[in-house]
């Protein structure tokens, strides 16, 4: 696979990543042993940026990670983040962005990692009681120490991300972006980034699954799959967007690739790392194939005329988690 400089400070990744979180939460059963097959054979093909949390679990997709890298931590970019507090027994509480907390917090995630470095810092999401230069410049210490290579910021509004970058550079800022979810091409966030060089790592580029064509009803998902509070798989939500999902199944077919690897396509047009979440070869190799895939200029015009910014009906997180966004 081809490999990328994601952002200005040298980090170098695969054009496409992989999003480990589905492998130990919120997406219904799981499975060690396939995961961590999914994981070596993401690193075979090339596939080296891998991307956890602190909060997947909590703890548990780190230390799955930190696993399947054993004996061989320098085959993998590893990108993991803070920012939402989590005691030592697990219970997840409120965003908690101090100093003192990602300092803490990082360290946990070292052990859990069996790593002494993380590639790839962020805050998860930005508190709005600590001003993002506290922040920030907690993640700055823990790169002059070494904890750290690189540092990135998710879902921040393009204020902050000039705050933050003003502090230390930013290798990468994190956010869902998809043919679904187009709100930073007119809220500054993309101009911004472009502007001061900074990566976009896109997660749910495949729309949390619903682009890949393989969701017809919501009734597809596990009791404790946490889509089934998501406001796009509900009700008339549903509908109008299967509608749209239906519109690029026809253009895929037409191109002889299948609806995700359209859509990842898309989203690696864009200049983006991908980061599509799976916990099962077959679909890693699949989505894998799509940075192979060249859109002409006919199918980009073909994929915005069905699925122009906007489109997707419905927010994309329950109302209680909307104000964590585009802090």
């Amino acid at each position: 696979m081809e490999q990328r400089t994601l952002g200005g400070q040298g980090l170098r990744v695969g054009s496409q990543g992989l999003g480990c979180m589905g492998m130990s939460a919120f997406y219904g059963a799981t499975d060690e042993t396939e995961s961590l097959a999914t994981i070596d054979r993401a690193l075979e093909l090339g596939i080296t940026l891998l991307d956890t949390a602190e909060s997947y679990g909590p703890f548990v997709n780190e230390q799955l990670v930190g696993k399947a890298l054993a004996g061989r931590r320098d085959a993998a970019v590893v990108a993991t983040k803070t920012g939402v507090e989590i005691t030592d027994d697990g219970q997840v509480r409120d965003l908690n962005g101090r100093p003192e907390y990602v300092r803490r917090a990082l360290n946990r995630s070292l052990r859990h990692l069996g790593t002494d470095h993380v590639d790839l810092y962020y805050l998860h999401r930005i508190d709005p009681k600590v001003p993002v230069e506290e922040s920030v410049g907690a993640l700055a210490e823990l790169v002059d120490q070494g904890k750290v290579r690189h540092i990135g910021v998710c879902e921040a509004s393009a204020r902050t991300i000039r705050r933050a970058h003003a502090v230390h550079p930013l290798t990468a800022v994190q956010t869902e972006y998809s043919l679904f979810e187009r709100e930073i091409e007119h809220n500054g966030v993309l101009d911004t980034l472009r502007e001061l060089g900074i990566g976009l790592v896109a997660y749910s580029p495949l729309g949390r699954g619903f682009l890949s064509g393989a969701i017809t009803s919501p009734d597809d998902f596990a009791a404790d799959d946490w889509r089934r509070t998501d406001p796009r798989f509900q009700g008339e939500n549903f509908r109008r967007n299967l509608d749209v999902v239906h519109e690029v199944h026809r253009i895929a077919t037409a191109k002889e690739v299948t609806p995700s690897q359209l859509a990842l396509a898309w989203v690696q047009h864009q200049g983006a790392v991908a980061i599509p979440g799976t916990k099962r070869r077959r679909y890693l190799e699949e989505n894998a194939a799509a940075t192979e895939v060249t859109l002409t200029a006919e199918d980009i015009a073909a994929i915005e005329a069905v699925a122009p910014p906007g489109v997707a009906a419905g927010d994309r997180y329950a109302p209680e988690f909307m104000g964590n966004l585009n802090g």
